[in-house]
């Protein structure tokens, strides 16, 4: 399993959509709560935020690797958790 990395920024409303599916994905699927997420807002913490290679948010990173950038849908965040498992 590999752990999430997402970047947001606050007021973004696809941030927001991200969130709110996130959670819905959650729900439907209770082996999506193993994963670990760490959600970075790139305005508090800039520095660690520079390191990476983006450039819009919501940013899914797994395991290092960037798998999705930009206005997010259900079925990409589906998919980064499903990457995040292995599947």
């Amino acid at each position: 399993m590999k752990k999430i990395l997402m970047f947001k920024m606050e007021g973004c409303p696809y941030c927001a959509m991200a969130h709110r599916w996130m959670g819905e994905l959650l729900e439907e699927n209770p082996e999506y709560a193993a994963v670990e997420i760490q959600i970075v807002d790139e305005l508090e913490q800039p520095a660690f935020a520079d390191k990476f290679d983006y450039y819009y948010v919501p940013t899914y990173f797994v395991g290092g690797v960037k798998v999705h950038e930009g206005v997010p849908t259900k079925e990409i965040i589906e998919e980064v958790y499903k990457k995040a498992l292995g599947k």
